[in-house]
């Protein structure tokens, strides 16, 4: 359940446009810089789901448009360089129907083929491939499917030439380091949005333009790398406040600047930028705002070779689905009237968000186990603390964090106008005074009593929100007549939601990033429980909404 309730499906439209791999001719350095060969070249496919996502759109430089093929295993995406060409890198950015076993071949006459790469453990997201070889073919084979119930997609699809500064991506260069610009906003509306926030490696925090004195254009903010580095790709993860018109631009002394990527057509969201230049300081300079607003970025990540880079905090290890390692459980096989475990649950009480008319209590009447292997969660009309109803609402707080894994719960929930049983997560930042949704929130089941055939599984940030919140439901069997297994699957990539076995929500990192704003879930959150009665989003009780209400929860799993 969110502060401001997740109220129905909201299509994420594709309008990122992120025009990677416009080069500019860079200051010479130790390494030259590749050039990127297959922009706007001809492609051709083995097939194209239908005519909004064409061949051509995987070579137009823009990740906000993509190719997707027919939804079965065996198809193939070729691009003709126009000339034979000395390849030395492949980058692919998958859309979440990535390949898990494919190779790429290279051709010199579109008809004999020698392979240059092969893998059956792919794993989507952003991949870059160093190959070697002359082609003026370039054909990926795709032969298996990371979601079945779909073909293969990408957002772009780049063919480089030239000397490869080893692994372009590989060093984040921008993290920690000192910033500046032109100017930034601190005030109650975004406290503070100065320009270090943009290089935090926090997606939540972000640096604007000044609300009195930066809506206006020029814009602009810089990150000192503290030496002089070798700079192959720039991340712009743009808030509503963007850049239509803008420079990026390289420095050796914050004074003279040189441009090494321009655009008049930016439409913000996520610009993955792969320019090359060479400088100690790395600008965004703003020519034309997107709108009424100044400049605003939640991240400005630099990357490359040199500098004097700051390592960040290391994440855990993506877990291997499925995840058999149990790091979390409860069971609730205690006696009958007995109260949950307090060495793994808080309660929550309280008067509730969203409308709703209950009061939550820390009463055994509204949380204990029944004797039979099952916490109860009771909603009863009862007076107290003002409120006319009392339910019940648990968490694991402080007894209990976790950053990546499957989390699953098996639960029968109760039927009846106004009731709103849900599972799900905060992140564990809000417990330090982040306030909601900047801490993230990820819903992991939600359903309506008054329509009990259907679930929703949501996320909430500072981007999207609400009733604007990134999800999608279920429409499925009475889900109140029977216990039924509700579960993320949780890894750096993104999310996958499910009831029982099947995908109710595939949320992936890369398109919501590109479609929706920042992905703001990599850092530990903790696990709720709850049934609230009435509010915004299940509509109000009436004469025929049972009391006492009952959730019944069999058992709460973790697997790392």
């Amino acid at each position: 359940m969110s502060m401001t309730p997740a109220l129905k499906r909201r299509r994420a439209w594709l309008v990122a446009a992120v025009l990677a791999g416009a080069l500019f001719t860079a200051p010479t350095s130790a390494n030259a810089a590749e050039t990127l060969v297959s922009q706007n070249k001809p492609v051709t496919a083995s097939s194209s789901e239908w005519a909004g996502t064409p061949a051509g759109a995987a070579v137009d430089g823009d990740n906000g448009t993509r190719w997707s093929s027919a939804f079965a295993a065996a198809q193939w995406f070729q691009v003709d360089l126009g000339a034979a060409t000395a390849v030395s890198r492949i980058a692919i950015n998958w859309e979440g129907a990535y390949a898990k076993a494919f190779t790429i071949q290279f051709s010199s006459d579109g008809t004999n083929y020698t392979q240059a790469y092969a893998t059956s453990t792919g794993t989507g997201g952003q991949q870059s491939i160093t190959v070697t070889g002359t082609a003026r073919y370039v054909r990926i084979n795709l032969t298996q499917r990371a979601l079945e119930a779909y073909g293969y997609s990408f957002w772009e699809f780049q063919v480089f030439s030239g000397s490869v500064v080893t692994n372009p991506a590989n060093t984040l260069l921008s993290y920690g380091k000192p910033a500046r610009a032109s100017s930034e906003q601190n005030d109650v509306n975004c406290n503070p949005c100065t320009a270090d926030k943009a290089f935090d490696n926090d997606p939540a925090s972000r640096w604007a333009t000044s609300s009195t004195t930066g809506w206006v254009d020029p814009g602009w903010i810089y990150v000192d790398l503290g030496a002089t580095a070798n700079v192959t790709q720039v991340v712009l993860q743009w808030d509503p406040a963007y850049g239509k018109a803008y420079q990026i631009q390289v420095s050796g002394d914050a004074t003279n600047w040189t441009t090494i990527y321009s655009t008049t057509t930016g439409d913000g969201l996520k610009d993955v930028i792969n320019a090359t230049g060479t400088g100690r300081y790395v600008r965004m300079y703003g020519t034309a705002r997107g709108g009424p607003y100044g400049y605003s970025l939640w991240e400005f990540s630099v990357y490359g070779t040199g500098g004097n880079p700051v390592t960040p905090p290391a994440a855990p290890a993506d877990p291997t689905f499925p995840a058999t390692r149990l790091v979390f459980a409860d069971e609730f096989n205690g006696a009958a009237g007995a109260k949950p475990d307090t060495a793994k649950w808080t309660y929550d009480p309280g008067v509730p968000q969203n409308g709703e008319v209950q009061y939550y209590t820390p009463n055994s009447e509204n949380a204990s186990m029944n004797g039979a292997g099952q916490l109860v969660l009771e909603a009863r009309k009862q007076d107290y603390e003002g409120r006319q109803y009392t339910s019940a609402r648990m968490n694991t707080s402080n007894k209990f964090h976790v950053q990546y894994g499957r989390v699953e719960s098996r639960i029968k929930v109760p039927k009846g106008n106004g009731l709103w049983p849900a599972f799900w997560m905060m992140g564990a930042d809000f417990l330090q005074g982040r306030p909601w949704p900047y801490n993230g929130e990820i819903d992991i089941m939600e359903i309506l009593g008054r329509n009990t055939n259907e679930v929703y599984s949501t996320l909430h940030a500072p981007a999207y929100n609400g009733a604007g919140g990134y999800g999608q439901k279920l429409s499925t069997v009475d889900l109140s007549q029977d216990f039924h297994v509700y579960a993320v699957e949780w890894d750096s990539k993104g999310m996958r939601f499910y009831l029982d076995n099947t995908l109710i929500l595939n949320a992936a990192k890369d398109t919501v990033e590109n479609t929706r704003g920042p992905w703001i879930y990599d850092h530990p959150f903790y696990l709720i429980l709850n049934l609230a009665v009435g509010g915004d989003f299940p509509g109000p009780i009436d004469a025929t909404t049972p009391f006492p209400s009952r959730m019944l929860v069999d058992y709460v799993h973790v697997y790392q």
